[in-house]
């Protein structure tokens, strides 16, 4: 009975969803009020109809209800409760009902929020926000309904359960985390899309979602740091990112998003950047759905998409409507859209950040083509062309080491016109920090990208540095405080600089631990217990294997000693080789995985994998990585959500 409700649910909601188009038409015909209430009501019910057919959904994962055909091939019996509950983005149907789930809730705080705000852009933004609804409604109703009846080629006394690689406590954060991103710029492009068809074009829009774009931005960082720290955990490469179809697809709208969030600053405080602010939020919503299309389509191979199946022209076709309706409005309100001022030196604040701007576009389209070129070629020439992680690190270390060299050189530039005495001021220290840290690395050894690497990091490092100083400073001469309570005081009266300044610092903590992977070591060896083995100055000793059978697996668990050249112990390591569904009579049905131990410190991890064992030899096949200041890179992360944060906390009147 209750899958029943699911179903009915998303069907009221597709019936309400039309019936809100046709309202709102009536709307934009007439003028009268009564229709734009009647609509407001309709899209309410449509997002409260698609939350209900979630949570339906949701409750059959959890009960185990293997009529469904989604909880039969996403969940078990023997799966944990954590488990069932990520089940629901797992899989292909139940995921794009999740898409539709976040998009609701942010529907209903569209709606509540801006009740009487935004008279003529509102109704806009409701028509195009429902009709992106819309078309998530006809894909869970009609190609990927979640609630359809179970059709598996197995046992439904019990279900498939979830892939091993997904039964990880990240997965149950990272996935909603990085839709909380995706979807949420939905919001600003209805915004955006409003804007050009009532012909306001003024920085209303901007301001309008302004905090929003930050929020969203926010959840789509944190969400591609937890994808990469997930991969780091779970896959067994030793990184944390590999450049796979499905990252470059969450990598391409946090681009263009972090570029839009830079440029909205110049129209809200000049006036200017009218258009390119327009495409920009067109590029990056078009980008998640197409994000969406790479991970349902199945034209790409990765670890972390689905099946092929018939999602992808729907998906694809969904782009093409978006960019050239967009395209279209943009080209009609071009006279409109049309800023009198100008750009007026290459040393000014505008300048920096439209070339930032450039940078990020350029990183985006480099990964947009390396994702999307095997697809072409195999198209035309019949030919599948794998392109790896070495075309990806070739075009975009040295765009990255250039974007971080603008991480730097933003702060210290000032709006209109940077004179040269306060470019040589501002730009000197930092200059020569960068210069010594360039000969240091040189003195080393280090040579290429990664000495350049150090002194841009130098460099950066001490531009912002020197920005807190220089604060600092001038409130303990003004208002003669000590040293803490100047720093916590002038960054509660100027959140949103000094929140930005430490998000830079942030992403050179992360370009920090990413000129660690230069200095990586690995080893893969076999070894019975009671024997070591030596990888670079420590000895890696097999001390243990025990059997253990859990909930949901049976796990042979290899003990570790790490020594260093001391022949002191510097940590215990315990990685697994694990069976899911071990006592399965079908062995097709079981699932070989290993589990990862980690041992991390702020300078290096050790990284070891239990790749499989010899029962009757006894003996374990262990890979140890030594993996260099990958710590940062999760500071970086962490730094990165801290400074946003900062900027968003309201501001004291």
């Amino acid at each position: 009975m209750i899958p029943i409700i699911g179903g009915l649910s998303l069907s009221l909601a597709l019936g309400f969803s039309f019936i809100s188009f046709m309202i709102l038409f009536l709307f934009f015909r007439t003028g009268d009020y009564r229709f734009y209430l009647a609509g407001w009501r309709s899209v309410l019910v449509v997002s409260c109809l698609s939350i209900i057919a979630t949570f339906v959904l949701l409750n059959e994962l959890i009960q185990s209800n293997f009529d469904i055909d989604y909880v039969a091939h996403y969940s078990s019996l023997q799966t944990p409760l954590i488990y069932k509950i990520t089940a629901l983005w797992a899989g292909q149907s139940g995921s794009l009902l999740f898409w539709l789930f976040i998009l609701s809730i942010y529907c209903l705080i569209v709606l509540l929020q801006n009740r009487n705000k935004y008279t003529e852009l509102m109704p806009w933004v409701i028509l195009v926000l429902v009709s992106i609804q819309f078309f998530f409604l006809i894909i869970t109703n009609f190609v990927a309904n979640p609630f359809s009846p179970t059709d598996a080629n197995f046992i439904v006394a019990n279900g498939n359960g979830l892939n091993p690689l997904l039964q990880n406590l990240t997965m149950a954060i990272h996935p909603p985390t990085l839709y909380l991103g995706y979807v949420g710029f939905s919001v600003p492009f209805a915004f955006a899309i409003a804007a050009l068809v009532t012909g306001d074009t003024s920085p209303l829009w901007i301001r309008s979602i302004r905090r929003w774009t930050l929020v969203v931005w926010l959840f789509q960082s944190a969400g591609v740091i937890l994808g990469g720290w997930w991969a780091y955990q779970e896959l067994g490469w030793g990184g944390y990112w590999a450049w796979d179809p499905v990252e470059n697809a969450s990598f391409m709208p946090w681009l263009t998003g972090t570029a839009f969030l830079h440029s909205i600053i110049i129209q809200e405080k000049k006036d200017m950047l009218r258009i390119w602010n327009i495409v920009l939020i067109v590029l990056t919503f078009s980008l998640c759905i197409f994000g969406t299309f790479l991970t349902r389509s199945g034209v790409m191979s990765s670890v972390h998409s689905f099946t092929a199946s018939n999602l992808g022209p729907l998906f694809l076709g969904y782009v093409f409507f978006i960019l050239f309706s967009s395209i279209g409005l943009i080209l009609y309100r071009r006279t409109e859209l049309r800023s009198e001022r100008r750009i007026e030196s290459f040393t000014s604040r505008e300048s920096g950040f439209l070339f930032n701007n450039v940078i990020f576009v350029i990183i985006c389209f480099a990964v947009f083509w390396g994702t999307i070129f095997p697809v072409i070629s195999e198209a035309v020439t019949g030919t599948k062309i794998t392109v790896g992680a070495p075309f990806f690190n070739m075009v975009n270390i040295p765009i990255g080491l250039f974007l971080l060299f603008m991480t730097g050189v933003g702060p210290m530039l000032v709006w209109r016109r940077t004179s040269k005495k306060a470019f040589i001021r501002n730009f000197s220290v930092p200059i020569a920090i960068g210069l010594v840290s360039l000969l240091g690395g040189l003195i080393l050894g280090i040579k290429g990208y990664v000495v350049i690497s150090i002194a841009l990091i130098g460099f950066v490092m001490s531009v912002l540095l020197e920005e807190f100083i220089r604060g600092i400073k001038s409130r303990r001469r003004v208002k003669n405080e000590p040293v803490l309570t100047a720093l916590v005081s002038m960054v509660s009266k100027n959140r949103s600089r000094y929140g930005g300044y430490i998000v830079h610092l942030g992403i050179v903590f992360m370009f920090v631990g990413f000129t660690g992977r230069a200095f990586n070591q690995e080893l893969e060896f076999p070894i019975k217990k009671g024997q070591s083995q030596k990888i670079g100055s420590y000895q890696i000793q097999f001390v243990s294997l025990k059997e253990l059978e859990r909930q949901n697996h049976f796990a042979w668990v290899a003990g570790l000693n790490v020594f260093n050249e001391q022949k002191e112990i510097i940590t215990q390591l315990f990685p697994e080789k694990r069976i899911y569904f071990h006592r399965d009579p079908n062995p097709d049905r079981r699932q070989p995985h290993s589990e990862l131990s980690i041992f991390s410190t702020i300078l290096k991890d050790f990284y070891s994998i239990f790749s499989g064992i010899d029962i009757e030899e006894e003996i374990a096949y262990i890979k140890i990585m030594i993996n260099p200041l990958v710590w940062w890179v999760w500071l970086g992360g962490w730094v990165l959500v801290a400074g946003t944060l900062i900027s968003l906390w309201p501001q004291k009147e």
